[in-house]
């Protein structure tokens, strides 16, 4: 039957007034809208080893049109990405170890679904291991919060502390009020745990020792024989890896020095021996060491005993309320 004109015109006309043709649905696919930049940011890790977990972290940034990145294994402090391959939602990098028992370099391999990097890398036993990595919160507050009640956090026989790794030698004694760590072993936690807070401690220390204060269990604070130094992140008075103090203010090996930190969700301030080292600064992520990479939770105070000697006395928290 032949068709005229008119209805050539009129009958798509028709159709679209009685409504949409119905069509199969389309399905999104997820992986193929993921891009280099849903892997830019910082990236809170969990590691499940051989029989255990340890946290990690990195991030990626964009620097001149290209892709960089910085990385905190299970020990150490932050450094460089060497090599980042990003293909669709499958990221790939790998970086020299730092102290890390590796005979090559060390890499990490994931993919990016719903929100999370799922992936896994090579331990230290020669073995592939799992590991997932989730979006470091932003930790962002607005002005300063209200203060509770001081705590004092020394009490004869250890009392409200714990041993981070019952298996080290627990080197630490409290005598007439200072908290001392006489040799290297494991080291200590408070049994409480703290969102925000402001804390004053006194500490001494032997010629060449080395410790730290370790902030909800995840940020070092730097104790170490400094004494004349140039001042960095890595030696006393800076957040390890991450933040310099802008002076050294360390006294001499052998002297009681003191602290006074106020952490309110990333924002730090520490002033080392009456002089302000570190101003309001953000702390970027987890420092090597930490005891997990929970970032959004309170956490313990934990003291670094797994070095050399130090003494503790007058440890004084004052939570947020």
């Amino acid at each position: 039957m032949r068709i005229g004109l008119f209805w050539l015109f009129i009958l798509p006309i028709m159709t679209q007034a009685c409504g949409p043709v119905e069509r199969e649905p389309i399905v999104a696919d997820e992986t193929a809208s993921v891009s280099e930049d849903d892997f830019v940011g910082r990236w809170d890790v969990t590691v499940q080893a051989d029989g255990y977990t340890y946290p990690s972290w990195f991030e990626i940034t964009r620097e001149n049109g290209g892709i960089t990145g910085r990385f905190v294994g299970r020990v150490g402090s932050a450094r460089p990405i060497e090599t980042i391959e990003i293909t669709e939602s499958e990221l790939y990098f790998s970086l020299p170890p730092q102290y890390e028992k590796y005979d090559d370099n060390l890499s990490f391999r994931g993919k990016l679904e719903n929100g999370v990097i799922r992936g896994t890398t090579i331990s230290e036993e020669k073995t592939e291991v799992s590991w997932t990595a989730v979006r470091a919160p932003d930790l962002r507050v607005e002005g300063m919060p209200e203060w509770g009640e001081p705590i004092q956090l020394i009490q004869p026989n250890l009392e409200g502390w714990k041993p981070r790794d019952p298996d080290m030698p627990n080197n630490w004694v409290v005598e007439n009020g200072v908290l001392r760590n006489t040799e290297r072993g494991t080291d200590l936690i408070t049994e409480q745990e703290f969102k925000d807070f402001k804390l004053s401690l006194e500490f001494r220390y032997p010629e060449k020792s080395n410790s730290g204060v370790y902030l909800r269990g995840r940020y070092e604070l730097q104790i170490q024989d400094d004494f004349g130094k140039e001042p960095g992140s890595l030696f006393i008075g800076g957040i390890y890896g991450f933040l310099d103090p802008v002076v050294n203010a360390a006294r001499k090996a052998g002297e009681w020095q003191t602290y006074e930190i106020t952490l309110v969700g990333r924002t730090v301030t520490v002033v080392l021996n009456g002089t302000t080292v570190i101003d309001q600064q953000e702390i970027p992520g987890i420092t090597g060491g930490a005891l997990d990479s929970n970032e959004g939770e309170p956490g313990p105070l934990m003291l670094q005993g797994d070095h050399g000697p130090v003494s503790f006395r007058n440890i004084v928290l004052t939570p947020a309320l």
